[in-house]
């Protein structure tokens, strides 16, 4: 375990033989008061670790003394309890690891799905995005905006994930009657223009009236789809491999910033699908990310499961 700021709760079991550094801690179990597949457990229980963290000294990087800790007496459940308890949460930690391995693998197939559809043979040619949608820029956030009365909430850059929107923290901006361009329509695909790091820039999401009346500012650029275009399937499009290294392509960086403008998302080559085929993809993706926030929630459950567990261990 890490002797320093033990309230991360750095804890690992060895899996192998080898050394480690001064800042790490080494325990072994005295088998004939604690069960060695018990003792990991116990070690990341509240009880185990509120009690390193009070016995830590030092304010900027408080750290644990072995002569401390090893004074710490603690009540501790008879052997056969203890490889009861170890039982469960040994199946529980095998659980985990397999739903981080399924996550992954969905990861996997989902970004291969995606690709595979994109370069698919039935594909007949290319067409750029401005044949087919309006794109435009949102809002100046200046002084003037900051103090107008009439204020409605806005759209920035923190709310625009790859894929999806965060808007747990949503701002406001002043607006006007000549502001009503600036407003957000169902489907509206929202782009970033900038980001400090160049993997984030041209990250897209679809807007499907979240919230009433809500705009965008300007370093989110906008893009309308005209009927032959599918929205969902352009943002899976931008998001995917083919679309991120245009946008990468095309960058240009200033002052440790990487951006990219309107004319870059206006010339973004996309397979010339039928709207049948677009849908196709759409809902094949959907399926998977489907399955993906099923297994998330599993993983999620199951930790909570864990934890509470592990509150039991007083």
């Amino acid at each position: 375990m890490g002797r320093r700021r033990v309230y991360q709760r750095k804890l690992a079991v060895a899996g192998f033989d080898g050394i480690c550094s001064a800042h790490a801690m080494v325990l072994r179990p005295r088998t004939e008061v604690v069960a060695p597949e018990f003792l990991p457990f116990f070690m990341q229980s509240d009880l185990f670790m509120n009690r390193a963290v009070e016995i830590s000294v030092g304010s900027l990087s408080p750290t644990i003394n072995w002569k401390t800790l090893a004074r710490q007496e603690f009540a501790l459940p008879p052997l056969a309890e203890q490889r009861r308890i170890a039982e469960v949460l040994w199946a529980v930690e095998i659980l985990l690891e397999s739903l981080t391995g399924l996550a992954a693998s969905l990861s996997a197939l989902y970004s291969s799905a995606v690709e595979s559809s994109l370069s698919s043979d039935s594909v007949i040619g290319k067409f750029l995005l401005q044949e087919r949608a309006d794109v435009s820029y949102g809002l100046t956030v200046n002084q003037t905006r900051r103090k107008a009365h009439h204020k409605i909430p806005y759209l920035r850059v923190a709310n625009v994930m790859r894929g999806g929107l965060d808007l747990n923290e949503m701002k406001e901006i002043g607006f006007s009657k000549e502001d009503e361009q600036y407003l957000l329509r169902s489907k509206d695909v929202l782009v970033v223009e900038g980001h400090a790091n160049p993997e984030e820039i041209g990250r897209a999401a679809l807007w499907n009236n979240e919230i009433d009346r809500c705009a965008h500012q300007n370093h989110l650029i906008r893009i309308r789809c005209r009927d032959s275009l599918n929205p969902e399937y352009l943002a899976i499009a931008l998001n995917s491999t083919h679309g991120r290294r245009h946008f990468l392509s095309h960058a240009k960086s200033t002052s440790g910033l990487n951006t990219i403008n309107s004319k870059v998302v206006r010339e973004v080559p996309l397979p010339d699908l039928a709207l049948s085929q677009q849908q196709e993809i759409v809902d094949l993706t959907n399926g998977i990310r489907w399955l993906g926030q099923s297994i998330n929630a599993r993983y999620d459950s199951t930790k909570e499961m864990k934890k509470r567990f592990l509150v039991t261990l007083k």
